[in-house]
């Protein structure tokens, strides 16, 4: 399915997600916790009784996350309408105001109307994702091929005493056989355009201590999900993986281009010309985290070769750091952090003591890992990118990968560093050994990206902490002579 950009405003409905006058950037503080009170009206369990509307939407999974959340701003700044999904098992309700505020300043600035902006309160393995996507689509009766009447004229098209029962009713799998059935059809186009998936659970600690729960969700959960998709006609798909499906090809201490870990045989040039050609799979996955990555990225790549119909983008990230140059949106996760900034923004505001460095003698200038730092901002604008080329059909193959990174490593003493002189703060830390998963080297080879996608990172890791710091402070306490104190 190919994406076109969404209208600027779309119809009002029950499910319109609306921001109150306190909702401004000034008026938001601690996140609340409170399950959401948006929606409270459930979508009809009968299509027929949808108000239907032409305006197109982009669902995003796991859309209050830290790299959700900037990618649904991203979106609504590309006038794209969104519709968000997630549990808030590690986001917060509050999240959901903050990009409303952002978004709503952005074009208040511009003198135009922002697109629509919905939220569930939901994880995507419910049945009820079923409900949501079918209040999502529009209906049409059609006698025979080629020929459909909106279902808002239903009433007048069909014939007089016509029974309802003789509809092929798509919507519940439900196949009512009487003499009318097979030339009668219910059709259903949905309005989700595009879906961009966030909803993995992500901590490589965490996977080796429960693997199940990872399987479950990032797997399992997954293949669901698509298998409803489908059924919904809703095949342009943004997955959000990773560079641990690289393994211990991360350790060989250059840049890893895609080509490393494939998931058919593929053939491609190396910078020196010559043709080679790659054997499906990959070495030394470090925990279940990484192999629930490159299992989805397989199962992905298997549904777009057996149904070219299908236009799967696989986005590998390197390490997000960074937050939205307003000190508003930022990363904030109701579970235990354990990516290096967010920790490191713990010890900031005094709620963790120390900073520990895990492993000081890798092979790198100074001992300590080296990563592919990427501004979160950079990485949403890569996902905007995708469903662009997508749309454009610059995408050839129904699956493809891509790194999003910067191309260039840095250490963590020298990300540490750097936000010690952005806060003008000494951060206190502890050297202690390698951590379960990691690898010393990871730093992404970004050409394919910048070609295909005409996309790149352009903030360096100076803005990363300056950006940071920005929402970091916020949290600090002010002493009564109003120095910021953490």
């Amino acid at each position: 399915m190919k994406h076109t950009p969404a209208a600027r405003t779309a119809s009002p409905s029950p499910s319109t997600f609306s921001l109150s006058a306190s909702g401004s950037p000034e008026a938001i503080s601690t996140p609340d916790t409170q399950r959401s009170l948006l929606f409270d009206d459930d979508v009809a369990a009968d299509p027929l009784d949808i108000a239907v509307g032409n305006s197109r939407f982009i669902m995003v999974i796991g859309g209050l996350g830290y790299i959700g959340s900037h990618t649904v701003l991203e979106l609504l700044k590309e006038n794209y309408n969104v519709l968000v999904i997630d549990d808030l098992s590690n986001s917060y309700e509050s999240v959901l105001h903050r990009i409303k505020a952002l978004a709503t300043e952005h074009f208040a600035a511009q003198d135009r109307s922002m697109p629509a902006l919905h939220f569930r309160q939901l994880d995507y393995r419910s049945p009820c994702m079923r409900s949501i996507l079918a209040s999502y689509s529009t209906y049409s009766i059609s006698g025979k091929p080629g020929a459909s009447t909106p279902v808002e004229n239903l009433a007048s098209a069909l014939p007089r005493g016509f029974p309802f029962t003789t509809l092929h009713r798509t919507d519940s799998g439900i196949d009512m056989g009487v003499e009318d059935a097979a030339e009668t059809v219910l059709r259903r186009e949905s309005r989700i355009s595009g879906v961009i998936h966030f909803a993995a659970y992500k901590s490589v600690e965490e996977s080796i201590r429960m693997p199940l729960k990872y399987y479950s969700n990032n797997v399992c959960g997954m293949v669901d999900f698509l298998s409803l998709l489908e059924e919904f006609g809703v095949k342009n798909f943004v997955f959000s993986s990773s560079a641990t499906v690289y393994g211990e090809g991360a350790n060989c201490g250059v840049p890893l281009r895609e080509e490393l870990c494939v998931h058919h045989h593929e053939t491609f040039y190396e910078d020196d010309g010559f043709e080679r050609q790659v054997t499906p799979g990959v070495m030394g996955l470090t925990s279940p985290y990484g192999r629930s990555k490159f299992m989805c990225e397989s199962i992905l790549a298997d549904i777009a070769r057996s149904d070219p119909s299908w236009s799967i983008t696989a986005l590998r990230y390197f390490n997000p750091v960074g937050c939205h140059e307003s000190g508003i949106l930022g990363e904030d996760p109701r579970q235990k952090p354990s990516n290096l900034i967010p920790v490191i923004a713990t010890v900031l505001t005094g709620t963790k003591p120390v900073l520990d460095i895990f492993g000081t003698d890798w092979n790198t200038p100074d001992g300590t890992a080296v990563r592919d730092f990427i501004h979160v901002v950079d990485l949403a604008r890569g996902h905007i990118a995708a469903l662009a080329a997508s749309a454009a059909g610059k995408i050839k193959a129904p699956f493809r990968a891509y790194n999003l990174g910067t191309g260039r490593g840095h250490t963590v003493r020298e990300v540490l560093h750097s936000l010690e002189e952005t806060s003008r703060r000494t951060i206190p830390v502890r050297e202690v050994g390698r951590r379960a998963g990691d690898v010393g080297f990871c730093v992404a080879e970004v050409r394919r990206a910048e070609t295909e996608l005409e996309w790149r990172a352009e903030k360096s890791l100076s803005d990363c902490s300056k950006d940071v710091w920005n929402f970091t402070k916020a949290r600090c306490e002010p002493e009564a002579s109003d120095a910021m104190v953490c």
